[in-house]
């Protein structure tokens, strides 16, 4: 069991979004830059957030994106949701057709553990990230490093 790229990626991207928050509109350049995800993955990320309510896009010049609700109400299983991802231990993919198109003998526990993942991160924020100090060093770290890299560019 693993959660694929898509649900990562998007987990990041909204975590690095909502640490960004205080700064305005976050263009999505800034997140692919900071967070080494493809410009076009995130195109489509946030195409799927946006749909999902929980970012916002502000157009034109000083424009990008925005949280759709605060951060304490958003949390790690809406993300993956909202981008069509799931946590699922099944090998059928919860169809339960996993043994010659039969319920395989630990059906049913790889789908309580899926559910108990989902609830799992259904009960951490955003919020809740951002309070981590292991999250605020690794930003301040990127921070640090994209500063490095305007100036070198400047």
């Amino acid at each position: 069991m693993r959660l694929t790229t898509r649900g990562r990626y998007a987990v990041t991207a909204m975590l690095d979004l909502a640490l960004h928050a205080s700064e305005g509109p976050i263009t999505l350049a800034d997140i692919s830059r900071r967070q080494s995800i493809s410009l076009s993955y995130l195109e489509q990320l946030f195409a799927k957030l946006r749909q999902g309510g929980l970012v916002s896009s502000i157009r034109g010049p000083g424009g990008g994106y925005r949280l759709g609700r605060l951060a304490e109400q958003i949390s790690v299983a809406a993300i993956i949701d909202a981008v069509n991802e799931s946590v699922d231990a099944t090998s059928c993919s919860g169809k339960g057709n996993c043994q010659e198109g039969e319920v395989c003998l630990t059906h049913h526990l790889w789908d309580d553990l899926s559910d108990q993942i989902h609830a799992f991160l259904s009960n951490i924020s955003l919020d809740d990230l951002m309070a981590r100090k292991d999250v605020q060093l690794v930003s301040m770290r990127q921070n640090q490093l994209e500063d490095h890299r305007v100036h070198i560019n400047a």
